[in-house]
């Protein structure tokens, strides 16, 4: 157990472990010191000078001991000068004022003095709304100004690369991006230049950043100083509304929010979680979202006229019928899914298409940090439920040799020779490809921001993500769709995922809720499969 010490925090007491600062000290009894330079992931630089607190120590007598007062309470030895709360360790007995004139007279300067020459531009500022200097102007700053003097101008709109743009004149100079650059990405290659009220943010001589996690440094931006190009002016963050999920594109699962307005995802951003991500993630990423809002997305069932060869649109109950009338009539029924597709469908993937079934791997490089080589989320959700199987090659044999004549597709695309030699092909996906192309029935389905599943990462740690935005059309998550051609009576998602808990040991005395918003971790014992050929994986691709 690790070694704590008490302290007490405007007048209330705490217990904090030995060598935690003031500022992570006073979280744990919700109060707020503010900062702009400290994060918690980053080394201290102690420049901003914003968590200005005072501090003292009981009086010692010649024992050593505290001196007591007439009260019968230690006698505390203020310190004559504040001290900054980021590089101010806990120790036992201290006495710390957050809200005193003397610290709040201390932050009023600062606030004054990092206000001087800032553009007060916040009603067009791209950071409006989430900006720390604007809330920060107002809960501690004296609300006017004594410098009438002409500020100093500094680069404006300047690209650091194509994904962030930079305004010099909103910088603060806290250095938390130079800082992450360095430690973090692992790309020594911002700095400051010039002196005084001359410094400015800038990358070094023929060099900018380059690396998969630069868009972190606009996360923790506490200014409008660096923004996402993309994202610049395209909404004001009131607006949008705020969703848990999980980033699909790798194995990693990091934790996310999705942005978004009218049905619309405008951004994708990291949530906090030290089990999986801390509190960044990868531009690949946080990039990858845009398929969401494809205007070529599937949003009607259809089916391929045999007589003219043209697709005509169905609705959901008359394309189940004729699905499950011919599955039924059916030999052999082949399926291959998706590792992007949630652990309740594969569950169900599994049910309705039996034993012939796999998926397909997705892969490209790992970069050592939080992109993994594996690019399904739910790998190991398709291993448990029966879904990776190590069959690709034979399914893709058999549909070659004819003995394989019925396949349901979930989520991936089908080589077109192979399509064309099949007498059913069924695909449930989002966006049209070669094989909804030449598929019999095509089934409109869901991104991950338009239903609520679970993913199982490389760690096998099981995480929920909700719903974002409404699905397209009359588009609908693919577990309606599965439960449909099930005959089953799942009515709800946790209807789906209590079957599973009921099957799978893994996931026994498991729902929704007890996941949290953090996941949980599985102890899972994987069962072995045989690794697919980069030929099958080419074939399916």
């Amino acid at each position: 157990m690790a070694e704590t010490v008490k302290l007490t925090i405007d007048g209330k007491e705490v217990v904090a472990p030995k060598g935690m600062n003031l500022i992570e000290a006073a979280k744990l009894v919700g109060i707020e010191v503010p900062h702009y330079c400290y994060h918690p992931k980053l080394t201290i630089a102690g420049n901003c000078r914003m968590c200005l607190v005072d501090t003292g120590m009981p009086k010692l007598d010649k024992d050593k001991k505290p001196e007591l007062g007439p009260d019968g309470k230690p006698v505390i030895m203020f310190a004559p000068k504040l001290a900054i709360g980021c590089n101010t360790t806990v120790a036992e007995g201290m006495v710390v004022h957050t809200r005193t004139p003397k610290v709040q007279k201390a932050r009023e300067g600062v606030m004054e003095f990092l206000l001087i020459n800032h553009p007060l531009d916040c009603p067009i500022c791209d950071q409006a709304g989430e900006c720390r200097l604007q809330e920060f102007s107002v809960d501690y700053g004296k609300g006017e100004s004594r410098f009438v003097e002409e500020k100093v101008h500094k680069p404006k709109q300047t690209k650091l690369n194509a994904k962030i743009t930079l305004d010099d004149e909103r910088c603060i100079l806290c250095s938390r991006c130079i800082r992450f650059m360095k430690e973090v990405a692992g790309q020594d290659c911002l700095g400051f230049v010039n002196r005084g009220s001359y410094s400015t943010l800038t990358c070094y001589p023929g060099q900018e950043p380059k690396t998969n996690y630069d868009l972190n440094i606009v996360d923790i931006c506490p200014v409008g100083a660096l923004t996402q190009t993309d994202f610049r002016f395209e909404q004001r963050v009131w607006f949008l509304k705020e969703t848990k999920s999980v980033c699909p594109n790798c194995s990693t699962g990091c934790n996310t929010v999705l942005w978004s307005r009218e049905g619309v995802v405008y951004r994708q951003t990291p949530r906090d979680n030290d089990a999986v991500n801390q509190c960044w993630m990868c531009d690949y990423g946080r990039l990858n979202f845009k398929f969401i809002n494809d205007p070529t997305r599937l949003t009607s069932p259809s089916v391929k006229s045999a007589v003219y060869g043209e697709r005509v649109n169905l609705t959901w109950l008359e394309a189940t019928r004729q699905i499950t009338g011919k599955l039924k009539a059916a030999g052999t029924i082949a399926g291959i899914a998706s590792g992007r597709a949630t652990t309740e469908e594969l569950f169900l993937f599994k049910k309705l298409v039996g034993d012939l079934v796999d998926i397909v791997p997705h892969t490209g490089e790992a970069d050592g940090k939080l992109l993994q080589a594996d690019r399904n989320p739910n790998t190991a959700g398709a291993k448990l439920t029966g879904c990776a199987t190590g069959k690709l090659p034979e399914i893709l044999e058999g549909i070659k040799a004819g003995k394989v004549k019925t396949l349901i597709v979930l989520g991936e695309d089908l080589d077109e020779e192979l399509a064309k030699k099949l007498e059913l092909l069924v695909v449930i996906d989002t966006l049209p490809t070669k094989a909804t192309e030449h598929a019999n029935y095509v089934l409109p389905g869901t991104t991950f921001a338009e239903k609520r599943g679970t993913f199982i990462n490389g760690k096998n740690r099981l995480q929920r993500f909700n719903a974002a935005i409404p699905p397209v059309g009359i588009a609908r998550p693919e577990w309606q769709t599965l439960t449909a051609l099930l005959g089953a009576s799942y009515a709800a998602i946790e209807d789906v995922f209590a079957d599973m808990a009921r099957t799978l040991p893994a996931l026994a005395g498991l729902n929704l809720s007890k996941i949290g918003d953090l996941g949980v971790e599985l102890k899972i014992e994987q069962p072995a499969v045989q690794p697919v050929s980069q030929a099958a994986e080419a074939v399916a691709k």
